[in-house]
């Protein structure tokens, strides 16, 4: 699991102080990441390191683009995606499950399912109905709590107060 922590520090809240920002402990124990100011201070260097960055970056976009157009079905490309990171999100939470188990569920449902795929499955349908939430409700509270609720529902954690 630690392979797969790589290049996560501040996404998993270790204290770390960088250009983009910084972390800061809160009342309650927490740590939370605060934004550095924009523009930053010294201003970005577009020195030829970061214009050949720029171009690279430039580059894979408009491959992706190219691809975007050619795919016959992006949706179900997307539907692939948003279950392999439901699958590397929950690993990081300590889930022991592949994205081959999660497809290979959702090929053979039978209705049974580990704990496991059952938390990797109510993380794609939470993504799913927070993403179609979005056209009806703006990003708020009341819509994390509905994700939330959605996330939890019938896995460890639901005795919570899920969404609430």
């Amino acid at each position: 699991m630690a392979a797969s922590l790589r290049g996560w520090k501040c996404f998993i809240m270790i204290p770390c102080n960088s250009r983009a920002g910084k972390t800061v402990q809160q009342g309650s124990g927490y740590l939370s990441f605060v934004p550095a100011n924009v523009p930053p201070t010294p201003p970005i260097a577009f020195d030829a390191e970061m214009i050949a960055l720029l171009s690279q970056a430039d580059l894979a976009l408009g491959q992706l683009s190219g691809i975007a157009a050619i795919l016959p079905n992006p949706d179900l490309f997307v539907a692939l995606y948003v279950k392999h990171e439901a699958v590397l999100s929950s690993q990081i939470e300590g889930i022991q499950c592949t994205f081959d188990e999660v497809l290979e569920q959702e090929a053979n449902d039978s209705g049974i399912r580990t704990k496991a795929i059952g938390e990797v499955v109510n993380y794609v349908h939470a993504m799913n109905y927070g993403m179609g939430r979005l056209s009806t409700l703006p990003l708020s509270l009341r819509l994390l709590r509905e994700v939330h609720g959605c996330l939890l529902a019938g896995v460890r954690g639901d005795n919570k107060d899920p969404g609430g």
